[in-house]
C-alpha cells in the first residue's frame, strides 16, 4: 500500500504547538514510507477565517522543513486543496446519501433545537437529535440544512495509538452534513477529502475520538474504505493536568522562531514529544527523525510541554551547528538578533564575538542581552562592584589599587591575544596574591557591567587592548 498522509489545517489564526506537531507526524511516515504529504485547508467555517492564516500555515511548515507532495502553491492531481473551493464535490456525495435515504433536509430553526437541548437537559437524559427527527421534511436545496439519518448500532475499530476501540449505537446521532451557507461540516467534509485523496492515515488528535463511530457510520453509508486511524495524544500545560492552550504560556511557532528558537530545535523537540524510539538519544536531525520514526512509538497518554526542555534543546543545536557546520554557518542565522548598536560594526568582528558566547546562548535573542558591551561603552554601575560577592568585603582603596596593577601589566603586553592574556592574569594571580574569582571578577566586571560573560581572556581579545584599558582606567577613576 502506498502511503499518503494529510495535515488538513483551519486557517483560524496563529498556528499552535499542538497544530505543528499534528504536522509533523504525518510528514514522517510518509517520508519514511517513500510516499506522499497532502496539505489541505479546511476552510469552510467562514465565520473563524482570518486573512493571512494559510500563508502563515505555509510559511511555517516551510520554516521547518516539512516539504508537502500536494497542496496549496506547489498543485496536483486532486486540486483544489481549499475546501471552500471543493463545494460541488461535497454536494455530491451528498446527493448519494440523500438518494440513498440517508441524508434528510432539516428545516428546524435554531429556536426550535434548542428547546429540545432544553428538554433533555431537564429530563436529565442526552440529547440526540434522532430522537427529534423531523417526520415531513422538505427536498434539500442550499439554505437548508442537510442531516445524516443515523442508523444506531455498535461499532468496532482499531486505533492505531490507542489499540482495539468499540461504542454502543447511543453514540450516534443525525450530525450535519451541509451548514445553511451550502459548505460542509469538518464531520462531512474530511471523510468526503480523504477518500478522494486516497489517504491511507487519518492522523488527528485524540479529542476526534469520540466522532469517530458518527465517522464510521459515514464510511459505511457512502460505502468508503476506512483509512488507518492514528490518534495523537495532546499536548498538556506544564502542570500536567490540562491540554495545553494560550493561557499556559504557550507561544505560536512564529512566536518562537521570533525569540530565536531554530528550526531543527523546534521540529525535534515537537517530534520527541508523545513519541520515542526506546533510546536515550535526544537530539535528532530530521533524517535521523525520519529513519526512526513509527506509529508503534506513539505513547497513548498526554505529553506534558517543557518550555525549558526546548530552550535547553535550542542550544545544543546552536552548539551543534557551530561545530559541525563552522562560525560561519551559525553567524549567518544571527541576523536580526544582535543589539541594535552591532549596526556599526562589520561581520568579521560579530563573527568574533559569535564565537566566543555561542556555547552559552539559548536562543538567538540571547545576543541582544548578553553581547551589548561588546558594541557600546556599558553604564558604569559602582553598586555591581561593591556588592558583588566576591568583592564586597575588599575596600574600595584596595579595589583601585588591583585594577591600577592591572592596567600596568595588560599595558605591558606586546602581544594581545587569549595566550599572552591568560598568562598575564595568572601572573597578576601570583603578584597580587588573590584569588581568581576576586580578581577575574573585578576585571570581567570593569570591562562589562554584564551578569555574565565569556571567557575573560577570550572577551578581552575581542574588545581589543585600547577598549579594554580605556574601561579600566574610567571605573579606577570612578572608584
Amino acid at each position: 500500500m502506498d502511503v499518503v498522509t494529510r495535515f488538513a489545517p483551519s486557517p483560524t489564526g496563529y498556528i499552535h504547538i499542538g497544530n505543528v506537531r499534528s504536522a509533523i507526524y504525518p510528514y514522517l511516515l510518509a517520508r519514511q514510507a517513500h510516499g506522499k504529504l497532502i496539505l489541505r485547508i479546511e476552510d469552510t467555517d467562514r465565520v473563524r477565517y482570518v486573512d493571512g492564516a494559510t500563508e502563515l500555515i505555509e510559511d511555517t511548515l516551510e520554516w521547518l522543513g516539512l516539504n508537502w507532495d500536494e497542496g496549496p502553491v506547489v498543485g496536483g492531481p486532486n486540486a483544489p486543496y481549499f475546501q471552500s473551493e471543493r463545494k460541488e464535490i461535497y454536494h455530491e456525495y451528498a446527493r448519494r446519501l440523500i438518494e440513498s435515504g440517508r441524508a434528510y433536509a432539516d428545516p428546524a430553526p435554531p429556536e426550535q433545537i434548542e428547546q429540545y437541548r432544553k428538554e433533555c437537559n431537564e429530563k436529565k437524559i442526552p440529547f440526540l437529535y434522532r430522537n427529534f427527527r423531523p417526520k415531513d421534511t422538505p427536498e434539500w436545496q442550499p439554505g437548508i440544512p442537510l442531516r445524516f439519518k443515523a442508523e444506531p448500532k455498535p461499532y468496532q475499530w482499531h486505533d492505531e495509538v490507542m489499540g482495539d476501540m468499540s461504542t454502543g449505537p447511543e453514540v450516534l446521532d443525525d450530525i450535519i452534513l451541509i451548514k445553511k451557507d451550502g459548505y460542509p461540516t469538518y464531520n462531512f467534509a474530511h471523510i468526503v477529502d480523504d477518500a478522494e485523496m486516497g489517504i491511507t492515515h487519518v492522523m488527528r488528535g485524540v479529542e476526534y475520538l469520540s466522532s469517530t463511530p458518527n465517522y464510521l457510520a459515514l464510511y459505511e453509508a457512502l460505502n468508503l474504505p476506512r483509512p488507518k486511524l492514528v490518534s495523537l495524544p495532546h499536548i498538556l500545560a506544564p502542570q500536567g493536568n490540562k491540554k495545553l492552550g494560550k493561557r499556559d504560556g504557550a507561544k505560536s511557532v512564529t512566536e518562537y522562531r521570533d525569540d530565536g528558537v531554530l528550526p531543527e530545535a523546534m521540529l525535534n523537540y515537537l517530534a520527541c514529544l508523545g513519541w520515542n524510539d526506546g533510546t536515550e538519544q535526544e537530539i535528532y536531525t530530521k533524517d535521523e527523525l525520519i529513519e526512526a520514526f513509527s506509529i508503534e512509538r506513539i505513547q497513548n497518554s498526554g505529553a506534558r510541554y517543557d518550555e525549558t526542555k526546548l530552550l535547553w534543546m535550542n542550544g545544543q543545536w546552536l552548539r551543534r551547528i557551530f561545530d559541525e557546520q563552522g562560525a560561519e554557518a551559525l553567524y549567518a542565522r544571527t541576523q536580526g538578533f544582535w543589539p541594535e548598536t552591532a549596526a556599526n560594526y562589520d561581520d568579521a568582528y560579530k563573527l568574533k564575538v559569535l564565537s566566543i558566547i555561542y556555547d552559552r546562548l539559548k536562543t538567538l535573542s540571547d545576543l541582544r542581552s548578553m553581547t551589548g558591551y561588546f558594541f557600546a561603552e556599558p553604564t558604569i554601575d559602582l553598586e555591581m562592584l561593591l556588592q558583588n560577592k566576591f568583592l564586597k568585603k575588599l575596600s574600595e582603596s584596595e579595589l583601585e589599587s588591583l585594577l591600577k596593577t592591572s592596567i600596568q601589566k595588560l599595558s605591558a603586553l606586546e602581544k594581545w591575544d587569549a595566550d599572552s592574556l591568560q598568562a598575564a592574569l595568572n601572573e597578576l594571580l601570583s603578584e597580587t596574591s588573590k584569588k581568581p574569582a576576586e580578581l577575574f571578577s573585578l576585571i570581567r566586571i570593569a570591562i562589562s557591567f554584564a551578569p555574565f560573560s565569556p571567557a575573560l581572556n577570550l572577551t578581552m581579545e575581542v574588545l581589543g587592548k585600547d577598549i579594554t584599558l580605556s574601561r579600566l582606567n574610567t571605573v579606577a577613576a570612578a572608584i
